[in-house]
């Protein structure tokens, strides 16, 4: 325990600039995935048929395991001279993101209560009114989960991106492996874990703090 934390002393200034590229690919992958998977959420509502196929393009993107899926980014952006780092990394994880974003969107304001729906035509609201006075806020605890996991997923898969020269915490864990290095193994995973848990509460204190107190309720 005392050579650990000593080692965590030593060392402790990388472990922290890897958090912080870690943290940084993934905030970036789920801002444009929520760019991209909210508004076409919201959209598959007025469109069924759509709905279901992009669904099932989703899941079975999700299904891809993360290695295999980054293997492919490699000879797809070899093209433009970024085959490896942070740019195939940051566009699996966009992809990774789709599925529950897209999901818990769609079934969140899918399930509005109609009579709230009913209500707000009565008043006169346009459609974008509408959405974005009744629809969205009364579905805003759903779509934040869908957002909760998948940063907590996008956390764990980028460590992957390591072996593409993505960096971020999988460096520790890929090096500790190559090495034998067990302080290394257990200091990466520890670090991914924290980011996951201190990620996931924030986005809930976010949560909890703009929806209305009749829907938290």
């Amino acid at each position: 325990m005392e050579e650990w934390l000593r080692f965590l002393e030593i060392n402790a200034p990388r472990i922290l600039e890897l958090t912080l590229d870690h943290a940084i690919l993934v905030t970036l992958a789920i801002i444009v995935a929520l760019l991209i998977g909210v508004p076409l959420g919201i959209y598959l509502t007025t469109n069924e048929y759509l709905a279901g196929t992009v669904l099932q393009v989703a899941s079975v993107t999700l299904t891809i395991p993360s290695i295999a899926l980054f293997g492919v980014m490699i000879p797809i952006f070899s093209i433009i001279n970024q085959g490896i780092g942070f740019l195939p990394a940051f566009v699996a994880l966009v992809l990774y993101s789709q599925l529950p974003i897209i999901r818990n969107t769609y079934t969140a304001i899918k399930n509005v209560n109609p009579e709230m729906r009913d209500a707000a035509i009565g008043m006169g609201m346009k459609t974008s009114q509408r959405l974005l006075r009744v629809e969205i806020p009364n579905a805003l605890p759903v779509i934040m989960a869908g957002v909760r996991t998948a940063v907590v997923l996008n956390i764990g898969i980028g460590v992957i991106a390591a072996y593409i020269g993505a960096g971020g915490l999988g460096v520790l864990i890929t090096q500790g492996i190559s090495r034998g290095d067990n302080y290394l193994i257990i200091s990466g995973s520890l670090a991914v874990a924290l980011l996951a848990i201190i990620a996931d509460a924030i986005l809930l204190f976010i949560q909890k703090r703009f929806t209305t107190k009749g829907i938290a309720n």
